[in-house]
């Protein structure tokens, strides 16, 4: 990774704020046009719950991940993630968990 010019990755985070521009765009005009707000009571209740699963469960994670770089520094002597990589690695399951739960409550018939 350290073999990649500056150039070239500041041209895929241009590239990834661009799209995420268009998306939130295209979404807002959504909305508008339909009239109804995209987020009602239901969803707002779904989106919290997600997020609070996945909270807890990216908490568990990082304890998880902390223990094991303890550990493998214990008796190995090297720490098994670099901080950047633990952060980025976190930050990424935890997201996952959050789609993964909203996805699951958004699709059940029965939530309450």
């Amino acid at each position: 990774m350290t073999n990649v010019p500056w150039s070239g990755m500041s041209g895929v985070i241009l590239a990834i704020i661009v799209i995420l521009g268009v998306f939130l765009i295209w979404r807002m005009l959504k909305e508008f046009r339909s009239g109804f707000p995209l987020k009602d009571e239901r969803t707002l209740k779904v989106s919290g719950k997600a997020a609070y699963y996945a909270f807890h469960l990216g908490s568990y994670f990082m304890i998880a991940l902390m223990l094991l770089n303890m550990l493998s520094r214990e008796f190995r002597g090297v720490y098994l993630l670099d901080g950047w990589y633990a952060l980025n690695f976190t930050i990424i399951v935890q997201s996952l968990i959050y789609l993964g739960f909203r996805l699951y409550y958004e699709r059940k018939d029965d939530f309450q």
